[in-house]
């Protein structure tokens, strides 16, 4: 049986998209500048040309607002790493479950970039991020249990996680000082993953 399209969007669901849009630009924007403890949220509101109720229809706090939200919209990670062939080796195969979330993060990669550095600079900002992350690997861990055919109790599966979402934050911060593609950061630490953390000759001989 095929399987049925997502249905497209609507008009409405489009302006919501761009709503929430613009109050994390805008929050990221006004944190980068003025500090987190110097934004409220009212001027976030007034920056994004929407009111203080509207700003809570989207998020609860404006460090949720400058996290963001799960990426990307559609299929979750369990069912992208069931649909990548099974004779795909597992570290391969995950990165190509992930390559919608680093397309759609290279595209806005500007907003991402002022997100890292605001994280970097607000250091309370960090047990919400830990507490996404841990989420993001717990649906890892999920996901290569059923394509292993694994408990998520195992080991294997909660290394691979871990392991997986260490390479690509190792990426993310080399992407967000350099000109490089993320998809090709990502590439070159999954590589070193697969190896087994083996240094390649020319890191050897530097």
């Amino acid at each position: 049986m095929a399987e049925t399209e997502p249905a497209a969007p609507t008009r409405r669901d489009r302006k919501k998209q761009q709503t929430r849009a613009a109050l994390m630009a805008a929050t990221l924007r006004l944190v980068d500048e003025r500090g987190l403890e110097h934004v409220t949220v009212e001027d976030i509101s007034e920056a994004a040309d929407v009111s203080p109720r509207t700003f809570f229809n989207y998020f609860a706090t404006k460090d949720d607002a400058l996290l963001g939200g799960p990426l990307p919209h559609g299929p979750s990670m369990h069912d992208r790493l069931l649909a990548v062939p099974a004779d795909v080796p597992l570290v391969p195969a995950i990165l190509q479950a992930m390559s919608a979330d680093i397309a759609e993060i290279q595209s806005e990669r500007d907003l991402w970039v002022t997100r890292l550095r605001v994280i970097k600079s607000n250091p309370s900002l960090l047990p919400l991020l830990v507490a996404r992350g841990e989420c993001a690997e717990e649906e890892t861990v999920v996901a290569v249990a059923a394509r292993t055919g694994l408990s998520t109790d195992d080991l294997f599966p909660q290394l691979a996680a871990t392991l997986a979402g260490a390479a690509f934050r190792t990426a993310m911060m080399r992407w967000a000082t350099t000109g490089d593609n993320l998809y090709d950061l990502v590439r070159e630490t999954f590589e070193v993953l697969e190896k087994g953390l083996a240094p390649t000759h020319e890191e050897v001989m530097r």
